[in-house]
C-alpha cells in the first residue's frame, strides 16, 4: 500500500474476544429509531444521535463498553491507534479532514453480527476519498471483488460479499460489506449471517436506513 493511503482496519478487530464473528427501511418492532434530520451535527454527540438504533435481523445491541476497543464515539486519536503506525495514520486522517466518528454493533456470541461505522469530515471530498480508500483496502485484505455502484444500494456506494470466508479472516459465516460516501459522511456497514443472501439483505437495509438518518448529501 502506498504512503498516505488509509490502513486496513478489519471489522473483526473491533469485536471482543468472547464474541465470535459469525437497514433498515423501518424500525424493529418495539425499538425506536432516530428521525431524519437536515442539520449537519456540530459535534460527536450530535453524530451519535444519528446512528441507527436497531437492525432488521433483530440482533441485540452490543454495549459499547463490552467491545475491545470500545465502540461509540471516536476521535482521530482513537482511529489512529488501530494502525501499526499511529503517528503516520493520524497524519493520513488529518489529510482527509477527519473530524470524528461513531461505531455501533449488534450480535450474538458465536452467531451473526452487524456493524455500522459513520465518520464525519470537514468536506465532501475527504469523506469520498476516505470511503473509497477504505473499501479498496478492505477488499484487498479480504481478497474479494469490489463492486462499484452495486444494485440495491444508493450511488457512491461500493460493496463486497464473501460466501465462504477463510478461517484466518475471523468471520464465522458469509459476510456482506458496504462503504458509502454521503455528503461529509462516510458510512460503512458489515453483516455476517447464516447465508450470503441474508447478509446482503441485512447490509442493504441498514445502509439505506443509515443514509436516511443523515443530513442530505
Amino acid at each position: 500500500m502506498s504512503a498516505g493511503r488509509l490502513v486496513v482496519v478489519p471489522v473483526v478487530l473491533f469485536l471482543p474476544a468472547a464474541l465470535a464473528l459469525g437497514g433498515c427501511t423501518s424500525s424493529v418492532d418495539g425499538r425506536a429509531t432516530p428521525a431524519p434530520v437536515t442539520a449537519t451535527p456540530d459535534g460527536v454527540d450530535g453524530l451519535g444521535a444519528l446512528i441507527v438504533t436497531a437492525v432488521p435481523s433483530g440482533l441485540p445491541r452490543l454495549a459499547d463498553g463490552d467491545l475491545d476497543p470500545p465502540a461509540g464515539a471516536k476521535t482521530v486519536e482513537d482511529v489512529a491507534t488501530y494502525a501499526d503506525d499511529p503517528d503516520h495514520e493520524r497524519g493520513v486522517l488529518e489529510d482527509y479532514g477527519y473530524l470524528h466518528g461513531w461505531e455501533r454493533f449488534w450480535g450474538t456470541e458465536g452467531g451473526p453480527v452487524t456493524s455500522v461505522f459513520v465518520d464525519q469530515f470537514e468536506h465532501r471530498a475527504g469523506a469520498g476519498a476516505y470511503a473509497e480508500d477504505l473499501a479498496r483496502n478492505d477488499a484487498e485484505y479480504y481478497h474479494g471483488m469490489l463492486r462499484e455502484h452495486p444494485a440495491g444500494l444508493p450511488g457512491n456506494c461500493r460493496s463486497l460479499t464473501l460466501d465462504e470466508p477463510e478461517s484466518y479472516l475471523g468471520l464465522d459465516g458469509p459476510a456482506a460489506f458496504a462503504w458509502c460516501a454521503h455528503g461529509v459522511f462516510s458510512v460503512g456497514v458489515t453483516a455476517v449471517a447464516d447465508s450470503v443472501d441474508a447478509a446482503e439483505e441485512e447490509m442493504r437495509a441498514v445502509v439505506v436506513r443509515q443514509l436516511e438518518l443523515l443530513p442530505p448529501g
